[in-house]
């Protein structure tokens, strides 16, 4: 049975996927800023680097898999912090476990969202990001909205995924990212709650091609199979997991 840790496993799509690979007999080390086997701030460099050496304490011998599914929704506020947690803790994690992973030539998967094409790639926030300008980034979002924030924070980690697939690849890791459209989880009520974006995710909900939102073991589903070896040879991809969303806003592009 395999190895694994992630970040945001107590809740949502991460306690989907824990669910699923404990009940398959798999071991999951879960990080989380409460009810983990870690209990970590990813939002502070601090706690990305506990969460990183609890997972190292722990797997000794490798991992055959990361998940960085902890993250922040549009609503969160400050909006530094959807920065700190949605793309930095990201990046630090995935870099700091990068060499468990490839001792069992294993798989990280990052969760992005449907909502990262909505964002240029020129938006100052995501340049930053790519930067790796901490600072900068915090500094600039704090200048523009919810879902500047959200969005732009899973573009830059989109982008940071792909420009990263073939070193991780050649180090022994399969590095890919699943975009989940509107999923039924408590960061999606807070959403649903908000009294500026209730609205526009009500009508994106009815706009979604399947119908209604996805439960979160939707999503969970196909995130298992990238983590096993059914999909090795699977590198530098994006799943978009949202009812043919992307599709209906893109048609012209994949």
């Amino acid at each position: 049975m395999a190895l694994y840790a992630m970040t945001g496993g107590a809740t949502g799509i991460g306690g989907a996927l824990r669910q699923q690979l404990t009940e398959r007999g798999h071991q999951v080390i879960s990080v989380d800023i409460k009810d983990g086997d870690i209990i970590a701030d990813l939002s502070t460099a601090e706690g990305r680097q506990a969460a990183i050496d609890g997972i190292a304490e722990r797997a000794p011998d490798g991992l055959d898999g990361f998940i960085a599914c902890a993250g922040l929704p549009p609503v969160a506020r400050p909006l530094s912090k959807i920065a700190q947690v949605n793309y930095f803790a990201v990046v630090a994690t995935v870099e700091g476990v990068k060499d468990l992973v490839a001792k069992r030539r294993g798989s990280v998967l990052i969760v992005a969202s449907n909502s990262a094409p909505m964002v240029s790639a020129e938006t100052p926030f995501v340049e930053a990001c790519l930067a790796g300008d901490e600072g900068a980034a915090c500094a600039v979002v704090e200048e523009a909205d919810g879902h500047t924030a959200y969005a732009g924070s899973k573009r830059a980690i989109t982008q940071w995924m792909r420009r990263n697939t073939v070193a991780y690849a050649k180090a022994g890791v399969r590095l890919n990212a699943v975009a989940p459209g509107i999923t039924q989880t408590p960061l999606t009520d807070q959403v649903f709650a908000d009294e500026a974006l209730g609205q526009t995710m009500r009508d994106f909900q009815a706009s979604v091609p399947w119908g209604g939102m996805a439960k979160p073991e939707h999503i969970a589903n196909v995130m298992r199979f990238l983590l096993s070896e059914e999909a090795d040879f699977v590198c530098g991809s994006v799943y978009f997991v949202d009812g043919g969303s992307d599709a209906m806003l893109r048609s012209d592009q994949f």
